[in-house]
């Protein structure tokens, strides 16, 4: 705690302060500077996220993940509450018969203990289930042991927990209200395909927990079954799921059909189709929209960002209004944004040598729109798009998402590539969120930056503590002047 001016009468503090202010205006300009860049590595961020998410749609698309993209196909059921179905893009067009003779089914086995006193054996116990090959695990397929152990404090609900856990084809629950056990398959239909075999093999023996559970009470064996049914009234088909794929086709099974053949549907599913297209232009409309707005952002010079100083003084709307115009052209004229847009526009102008009687975007009704200040927008013909994709399904999926080199490449596979060029050149500038500051430049500059400002800050406590001391000696000179004036004048008094 400092006190100035005791003996000269001057404002020390205010002088000081005022001086200091003066010295920290190289401070708050590389201050400001730290800002500003860290506003510019966000915008940055904000763009890498919008175009990561166009990439992530093209890719997607591109991998037709849920569905096919541009080759979709629609599947109507002339008995919905009985069958089902989907269509990959290879399935053919046309109708089929489909009858349902036998619904798949879990083997089940239950047990109703009503009043009975069963006590629960301990030891080990073993069942065991069919599994298939695997080679992940190098085993061949067949029936493989799974065991529980059974301990002196274990209820039937405990143990059933026991055995859902000892294997993943088998759950098993006690309910107290009933006193019914169940032990059941999690899997419908036949597995186990040696003959008469069941799904679920207990190890047997009148000490065996399981032999003593079933002849403890009322006990009931369901078997498992396969679904069963006719495809086109001559191929009879087996699935152990209540489902089959056939043809690039998925048939459900929800009811069985008592003779009937049910008809099924495959047609093209032309909107999904432009559905599909349009999300994409849309998107790339969106990130073209925004990467030109922020090349063309007005600077606003006189707005640097404000000290902390600065923001007391002011209310939070004066802040908001200043800060806008502030953030303003902080990626005006950015070489890695110009470059982006402009290998963009140059995809749609390039053909595609493998996509049959189609080469370019515009053959199929995409592309850039008239008006130049739109910055490359595409826009769709939807009549043009529509008659390529209901003759030409194909050649269209190969012109956008072919994955082939050079002039074989789809055209929205080439953009993919170019946005994900863009992703790593922002990376390196800006980082991500979960990056270290060395491993990105703007970081680095921020480091370096902040090392500036510490090295200032030590700088101007040694100025202010040489203020002091200059201003601390002037009043002891005073004081000691003040000191010897009265003195002086003492001893006049006295002659």
């Amino acid at each position: 705690m400092r006190i100035g001016g005791l003996a000269s009468g001057i404002d020390t503090d205010n002088i000081i302060k005022e001086l200091m202010n003066a010295e920290r205006i190289p401070l708050n300009k590389l201050e400001q500077q730290k800002t500003k860049m860290e506003w510019q590595r966000d915008a940055f961020r904000d763009v890498n996220k919008q175009i990561f998410e166009l990439e992530r749609l093209i890719e997607n698309r591109r991998l037709n993940i849920g569905g096919s993209t541009v080759n979709p196909k629609i599947v109507s059921s002339s008995n919905e509450s009985a069958i089902t179905a989907s269509g990959s893009s290879s399935a053919g067009n046309g109708a089929y018969r489909i009858s349902v003779e036998q619904l798949a089914s879990r083997e089940m086995h239950v047990i109703d203990l009503s009043g009975q006193d069963f006590t629960i054996p301990t030891g080990e116990f073993i069942f065991m289930t069919y599994d298939e090959a695997s080679k992940e695990n190098d085993f061949q397929a067949g029936m493989y042991e799974k065991s529980i152990t059974i301990e002196e404090g274990d209820t039937l609900q405990t143990i059933a927990k026991k055995i859902s856990d000892a294997d993943k084809n088998v759950q098993a629950f006690y309910d107290e209200k009933s006193e019914t056990f169940v032990i059941e398959t999690t899997r419908s239909g036949i597995h186990n395909l040696n003959e008469n075999e069941d799904e679920i093999v207990f190890s047997g023996g009148n000490d065996d927990f399981f032999t003593q559970l079933f002849s403890a009470g009322t006990y009931e064996k369901v078997d498992a079954k396969n679904a069963k049914f006719t495809y086109n009234d001559v191929v009879e088909l087996e699935s152990n799921e209540n489902k089959y794929t056939l043809n690039g086709i998925t048939f459900n099974f929800h009811d069985v059909t008592k003779d009937e053949n049910v008809t099924l549907t495959v047609a093209h599913d032309t909107d999904k189709a432009v559905e599909n297209i349009k999300e994409i232009v849309d998107k790339f409309n969106e990130v073209v929209e925004t990467l030109n707005d922020l090349q063309n952002e007005p600077v606003y010079r006189d707005f640097p960002p404000l000290t902390k100083e600065q923001m007391e003084e002011m209310s939070e709307k004066e802040i908001e209004l200043w800060e806008e115009k502030a953030k303003s052209g902080l990626l005006r004229r950015d070489p890695i944004l110009s470059s982006s847009l402009t290998n963009y526009r140059s995809i749609w102008s390039s053909s595609m040598s493998e996509a049959g009687p189609i080469s370019l975007l515009a053959d199929i009704g995409i592309t850039t729109t008239e008006n130049y200040l739109d910055g490359g927008k595409l826009e769709i013909d939807e009549e043009k798009l529509r008659k390529q994709l209901e003759e030409n399904g194909e050649n269209v999926n190969s012109l956008l998402f072919g994955t082939g080199e050079g002039t074989s490449r789809g055209l929205f596979t080439r953009l993919e590539d170019s946005l994900q060029n863009t992703i790593n050149q922002i990376d390196k500038r800006a980082g991500k969120g979960s990056s270290t500051s060395q491993s990105y430049t703007m970081g680095r500059q921020l480091e370096s930056i902040e090392d500036r400002i510490k090295a200032f800050e030590d700088r101007l406590k040694q100025v202010e503590d040489r203020y002091w001391r200059q201003f601390t000696a002037m009043e002891r000179a005073i004081s000691m002047m003040n000191n010897q004036s009265a003195m002086l004048m003492s001893f006049g008094g006295n002659m």
